[in-house]
């Protein structure tokens, strides 16, 4: 597989692997295939793997660590904190960028992985009550003690990016992008990493699996999928939402690949400093995403894409509203 840069040092596979599904969210649990999955990612040449410490909690890192044994050297790990997690493994539904949180929260995630550095760390999301500054010099010392390669953020707005830069440099802003959710190109989030320098990582580039037609009808969705209650899962967002997806599975029928490799492509072609990290815990699906990036799009191909999805296709917001609440601060 090709590599791609982020910021100014870090070398990725151009495509990472999203481990939270694996485990959290949308239901099905195999932790064997997952681990399966994992390790055929690094014979394809993937080397980005992503994670959080509320996966589960706790249990999605603990899974890629299991994973990885043995082959740690040829991956470039990321993990994630903030969404606060108590002393118990329960979620609290608060946002924590305190610095006693993330020094201990980045001990507890080395030991869930087994490893003595985390390649990459994002704050998850911002905690309105802590100075992105404040939060982004106690992670230096994380840098400078070794614990962590280099710093990312997640679901900022650009002057929160611009103010976290400035307290240590960025190597990458990680949001949803895909041709479902073009917010970066709007509110200036894409300008702003392209000006500072700093990579982009593009979660839920398949739109939580919709962009691959296999969904037909929620029923296609486990019980204890949390996209049963993601609003562009819900009735007449969903059969608008399917509309727009037939007209891209129209288009890869044409050019003979599936829905989900020309949504991916989508992504890629939309510049080199980008990283889509598509989310699967099946090997099947994963072979199917990797081809995505040997594939190239013609002009004429991204405009016929962007005619069936241009900006602001998507009906629905892409979070309920309370985690709404908690992007782009």
């Amino acid at each position: 597989m090709q590599t791609r840069e982020l910021g100014q040092n870090l070398l990725v596979s151009a495509q990472g692997l999203g481990c939270m599904g694996m485990n959290f969210a949308y239901g099905g649990q195999d932790d064997s295939e997952s681990v399966a999955t994992v390790q055929r990612a690094l014979d394809l040449g993937i080397t980005f793997f992503d994670t959080a410490d509320m996966y589960g909690p706790w249990s999605n890192e603990q899974l890629l660590g299991r994973a990885l044994i043995g082959r740690r050297d040829e991956v470039v790990l990321a993990t994630k904190f903030g969404n606060e997690v108590d002393d118990n493994g329960q979620l609290t539904g608060h946002v924590n960028g305190r610095p006693d949180y993330l020094r201990h929260a980045v001990d507890a995630s080395l030991g869930r992985l087994g490893i003595d550095h985390i390649d990459l760390y994002y704050q998850h999301r911002v905690d309105p009550d802590v100075p992105v500054g404040e939060t982004f010099g106690a992670l230096a010392e994380l840098v400078q003690q070794g614990k962590v390669g280099f710093l990312g953020i997640s679901e900022a707005a650009p002057e929160t990016i611009r103010a976290a830069h400035a307290a240590h440099p960025l190597t990458a802003v990680q949001t949803e992008y895909s041709l479902f959710s073009r917010d970066p190109e709007d509110n200036d989030v894409l300008a702003t990493v392209r000006e500072l320098g700093i990579g982009f990582v593009a979660y839920s580039p398949l739109g939580r699996g919709f962009l691959s037609g296999e969904i037909r009808s929620r029923e296609d969705l486990p019980e204890d999928d949390w996209r049963r209650n993601s609003p562009r899962f819900q009735d007449e967002n969903f059969d608008r939402n399917l509309a727009v997806v037939d007209e891209v599975r129209a288009i890869a029928q044409r050019k003979g690949v599936t829905a989900s490799q020309l949504a991916l492509a989508w992504v890629l072609a939309q510049g080199e400093d980008i990283v889509p990290i598509p989310g699967t815990k099946r090997r099947t699906y994963l072979e199917d995403n990797v081809a995505a990036s040997e594939l190239s799009l013609t002009a004429d191909e991204l405009s016929a894409i962007d005619a069936v999805a241009p900006r602001g296709v998507a009906a629905g917001e892409r979070y309920p509203a309370e985690a709404m609440s908690q992007i782009h601060r």
